[in-house]
């Protein structure tokens, strides 16, 4: 199919309310309606309260050193984007998100650099929010 063909396959995909893919020219187009949720490449978002777990568990394997450096770099990264990614899906703007949004694209991640902010993501997530008897932590 040619390029010029896909303005209107998406019209029509949108016009037909299709959720499908529309694959042209050997490329994936997401239907109009699900483009918004999915972002190529973007971690898919979870739940925030476990999004926040996620990243509570990696802070503390970086800090009592619960692996490889490599594997611990890796587990504080996807758990980073994962609550990054919760963060925009939930429209949440606290200084969590904006410390994982800031600490996910620094690259490479040193050991120091890792401790610093697992350190300051724990004492994020288990300080009471405002206005809250509880931290961000979720409940078992």
């Amino acid at each position: 199919m040619a390029p010029r063909l896909l303005p209107n396959a998406l019209s029509t995909a949108a016009a037909l309310g299709a959720t499908a893919a529309v694959a042209v020219a050997g490329a994936v187009v997401l239907s109009l309606s699900s483009a918004r949720a999915a972002v190529m490449g973007a971690a898919k978002a979870l739940p925030y309260a476990e999004a926040v777990g996620r990243t509570h568990t990696a802070a503390e394997a970086v800090l009592a050193g619960a692996g490889a450096e490599t594997c611990l770099r890796g587990k504080l990264t996807n758990a980073l984007l994962g609550l990054s990614s919760s963060c925009e899906a939930n429209g949440e703007r606290s200084p969590l998100c904006q410390l994982a949004d800031k600490a996910v694209v620094v690259t490479p991640m040193s050991l120091a650099f890792m401790r610093d902010t697992a350190t300051q993501l724990l004492a994020l997530i288990d300080a009471p929010a405002a206005g809250s008897p509880q931290g961000a932590q979720p409940k078992p």
